[in-house]
């Protein structure tokens, strides 16, 4: 094997061109590995972790607060009706009913010798029972406005003398402050010639109930009860609402929102 001889000069400056040096630091220069390295996240103080739970808390708090002020409101309030251990609804009503207030005397007018209404509803009233007759059935009028002292006796004494529970009464009566009677809007209509069917749910099969059932509607008469009404109220064929003045529609309104 052949020795090798000495490199000449200008060989090793092309060697030496070929390979990538690296280039010499300046001083006070930050090498590039050291200059990449990324910085640690500073860790909040106690101070800020404090705030920020009693921020957290602060929210959850109040949210919670707004979501219970209605409930609590309505728990806090004493009974509506003293003597009647029920609270009001979300909606306002007291087992089942929705309040009421009740009309001045100097508003009604007699409609009868016992039984009074609103002007507007008196006039609906008569003219239906002039139109009833005309066709060959009989409305009889048995009950129109009733005071609210008057429908806490109804409501009390017919509860005690029957043993019925609050809301056993309620279905079948409401309660003083919640009956449309007050109103001087609502009436309860039976057939006068048959007697024994007044108030009670035979009505229905009674050619005056027929009668109203096809013809009520043309005198702004609602049935306020019907089967299975959304009020929970106990069907009354016989319960009969005036509807037919702008007073009687807001008065009216709630009731007829929820049976939508």
């Amino acid at each position: 094997m052949a020795p090798i001889g000495p490199i000449r000069q200008d060989h090793y400056d092309r060697i030496l061109c070929q390979v990538d040096l690296p280039a010499p630091l300046i001083e006070g220069e930050i090498p590039l590995a050291r200059r990449s390295q990324p910085r640690l996240p500073r860790r909040p103080s106690l101070v800020g972790r404090l705030l920020r739970l009693l921020l957290i808390t602060g929210l959850v708090t109040g949210t919670v607060l707004l979501l219970m002020a209605g409930p609590l409101r309505r728990w806090l309030t004493p009974p509506p009706v003293a003597g009647l251990n029920a609270r009001l609804s979300a909606d306002g009503r007291l087992l089942g009913h929705f309040p009421f207030p009740e009309v001045p005397a100097d508003r009604l007018v007699a409609i009868s010798p016992d039984l009074s209404l609103r002007p507007q509803a008196a006039e609906a009233l008569l003219g239906m029972q002039r139109a009833a007759a005309a066709d060959g059935a009989q409305l009889a009028v048995l009950s129109a406005f009733r005071s609210i002292s008057l429908q806490r006796q109804l409501f009390f004494d017919v509860k005690a003398e029957r043993n019925q529970s609050a809301r056993d009464r309620a279905r079948v009566s409401a309660p003083p402050g919640f009956s449309e009677h007050s109103t001087g809007f609502a009436v309860d209509l039976g057939d006068g010639r048959l007697p024994a069917t007044n108030l009670s749910t035979g009505f229905d099969r009674t050619p005056a109930f027929r009668w109203l059932a096809g013809n009520a509607h043309r005198f702004h008469f609602q049935l306020s009860f019907p089967a299975g009404n959304a009020q929970g109220v106990s069907y009354e064929p016989w319960h009969w609402r005036f509807e037919g003045s702008t007073e009687a529609l807001r008065l009216f309104e709630p009731a007829q929102r929820l049976a939508r």
